[in-house]
């Protein structure tokens, strides 16, 4: 498109389908014309404090230079190959990144498309490994409610019962076992009769169960739920107790976001398979990550497929691996635990929305902050309020919540959490 060309809106708002809006009624829709470091610009003029980083993937900010050096220079030499019988140096050098980076069993590396996709293959590696090793009556997932893993069909299947697609899709989506969410919040313990339910749903479902499937610590898009690290030990006991793979998606809390490299470190465990995404290119283009252990990927090659049963065309990507090793690197040069640490330390601004009446609660963890009303938040209204404030805040249900890109500055943290409170102060929601 010629830059000096308008965006068609009327042509947007009649013919194309954006997230989780209708056709009918579709959400208004705000023209970008580029970006850069924290800030969103749009064809009006205005710019904004990005508080979202894209969905939570854009951790270095947008237009870093070391990223867009490793897309131009990966892109003139080789966009895209096949990876059926083929391998390349840029997702050799990827996956030798992501083992040394994540806990010590995780050893073997699929690469796939997205974030759901990345799901959707720890699911086939559970239950093609409990297959392989002859036990066909373990077909079942277990999960927490609250939870959220992605759109596609299996991914669907294990998120929050109420809060997502379940009712719209039952009869079609797998029929698995829900636990309550954890309540204990971060800093709390949880309950002896908490972590009693827990394992008397193992105890009663071990056998139909192929694994058990969480986000650590932080419960992102089902409800932005923290809860503490000893609930997290005691699931990865009670799986080995009753022979149970664990699944860690850490597609939205991975890469530091809550103030680990990876959020299973707060309870210094190790899942049998992890699920990696959004933050994993920098937030530049789609790739996703499963790893799992020796064991887990020797006992589905070992069964009577021999192999793993998925491959997508666009698998190992070298684009999309060469700009997410560019992304790892610039993650451990840059010092990211200081900057998370500092973005925390300034999201405690954040905290003064608790005085007001609307608000159920404020929490903030890492590069997280979450106000949670009492209300749902209308989106086109308070959205249309934010970008009047110079901010991009994407609220759902009854948060409003910020993941900012972690070279935001605490000036830039405190106009966001200034935003937040006078949105709802004001009732611009």
């Amino acid at each position: 498109m010629n830059n000096n060309q308008s965006i068609d809106l009327d042509f947007d708002r009649e013919h194309i389908w954006h997230p989780y809006t209708s056709m009918i009624d579709p959400l208004p829709v705000y023209p970008v014309t580029h970006t850069d470091k924290n800030r969103i610009f749009l064809e009006t003029g205005e710019s904004l404090i990005d508080g979202m980083a894209s969905w939570w993937s854009a951790l270095h900010g947008y237009n870093h230079p070391k990223l867009v050096k490793a897309m131009t220079e990966q892109a003139a030499t080789m966009s895209h190959v096949m990876f059926g019988g083929i391998t390349h140096g840029p997702a050799v050098n990827l996956c030798k990144k992501l083992v040394e980076l994540t806990p010590a069993p995780l050893q073997k590396v699929f690469l796939a498309d997205s974030g759901s996709v990345s799901v959707e293959v720890a699911i086939k590696m559970a239950l093609q490994y409990w297959l392989s090793q002859g036990k066909s009556n373990k077909t079942k997932l277990m999960t927490a409610k609250k939870g959220y893993h992605g759109d596609t069909f299996a991914a669907m299947s294990v998120c929050d019962p109420v809060n997502s697609m379940h009712s719209m899709y039952q009869g079609f989506l797998p029929q698995h076992i829900f636990v309550e969410a954890p309540t204990s919040g971060f800093n709390n313990n949880p309950t002896e009769s908490e972590l009693d339910a827990l394992e008397s749903a193992f105890e009663t479902h071990h056998k139909e169960l192929a694994a058990f499937i969480i986000e650590p610590i932080v419960q992102n898009a089902g409800g932005m739920n923290f809860y503490n690290a000893d609930y997290l030990k005691a699931l990865r006991a009670l799986c080995d107790k009753y022979n149970v793979l664990l699944i860690l998606d850490e597609i939205a809390t991975g890469f530091g976001r809550t103030g680990k490299m990876f959020a299973c470190e707060h309870a210094q465990i190790s899942p049998d398979i992890l699920c990696l995404g959004k933050a994993l290119t920098g937030g530049c283009m789609t790739l996703s990550a499963t790893l799992t252990t020796k064991e887990v990927a020797l006992g589905i090659s070992q069964g009577e497929a021999k192999v793993l049963m998925h491959g997508p065309t666009f698998m190992g990507n070298p684009l999309a691996c060469a700009t997410a090793l560019a992304s790892l690197e610039l993650l451990e040069e840059t010092d990211w635990h200081t900057n998370v640490h500092r973005i925390n330390q300034a999201m405690a601004h954040l905290h003064r929305c608790a005085e007001l009446d609307a608000v159920k609660e404020v929490r903030t963890l890492g590069a997280i902050g979450v106000v949670e009303l009492k209300e749902v938040v209308d989106v086109a209204k308070i959205q249309k309020f934010f970008i009047q404030k110079g901010l991009w805040i994407r609220p759902f249900g009854k948060l409003i919540y910020i993941m900012p890109p972690y070279i935001t500055s605490n000036e830039d943290i405190e106009k966001l959490s200034d935003g937040i409170y006078q949105a709802i102060e004001q009732k611009a929601y």
